[in-house]
């Protein structure tokens, strides 16, 4: 019998601005408490912002500022992996407003595009992942399931909720990535698997 040993080295990367979304003059109290002020202020909860609170948009180009951040991080260990980076070892963290920043294209023998691999885990709160859910696919035009129901793809994640994305990125400059999402916000790893046993 053979035995293969598969190394995987894992990166943890703490990440400051995927925190939970600031709630203002409603931070630390109850739900009930914002839905009230929204309701009082004529808005719906998930799009009313109290007093002091961060907006959407302030969440959005937060989740836009970190997936352009784990872009450049991918781009980077490839090019590290190949020992092309041109740029020292210290100083590749410095600049993450494009993830081609610094970095040479690369491209296969016949001229086209390589496309780089990576599998990343991503834990935040729900409304930071709403919003960021919202950047992928509103500005970047990443792809759904057919099965997906607009009510589906703006709620708010269920704690440990689970969401899938295939995302190729192009190191060719002015191509977006192109993002596939497989599913969105799934809590079937929760369900008692012990039912079905006899």
């Amino acid at each position: 019998m053979h035995h293969t040993l598969y190394l995987i080295r894992i990166i943890v990367i703490k990440y400051a601005t995927i925190f939970l979304q600031k709630y203002g003059v409603a931070e630390g109290k109850p739900l009930s408490d914002l839905k009230f002020m929204a309701k009082v202020s004529g808005e719906q909860c998930p799009y009313f912002t109290p007093a002091g609170g961060e907006t959407l948009d302030e969440i959005k180009a937060r989740g836009k500022d970190f997936f352009e951040y784990l872009c450049y991080l991918v781009a980077h260990e490839a090019c590290l992996e190949k020992q092309t980076c041109p740029v020292a070892e210290e100083s590749c963290f410095t600049s993450l407003t494009n993830y081609r920043d610094g970095l040479e294209d690369h491209a296969d023998s016949d001229g086209t595009a390589e496309m780089l691999d990576a599998s990343i885990l991503v834990v935040s709160h729900g409304a930071f992942m709403r919003s960021w859910i919202d950047y992928l696919v509103s500005d970047l035009g990443c792809t759904l399931p057919s099965t997906l129901t607009k009510t589906e793809l703006f709620s708010v994640s269920p704690n440990t909720g689970i969401s899938r994305f295939i995302i190729k990125l192009d190191m060719r400059e002015g191509i977006k990535p192109r993002i596939h999402c497989i599913y969105l916000n799934r809590v079937d790893h929760l369900h008692d698997k012990t039912a079905d046993r006899i």
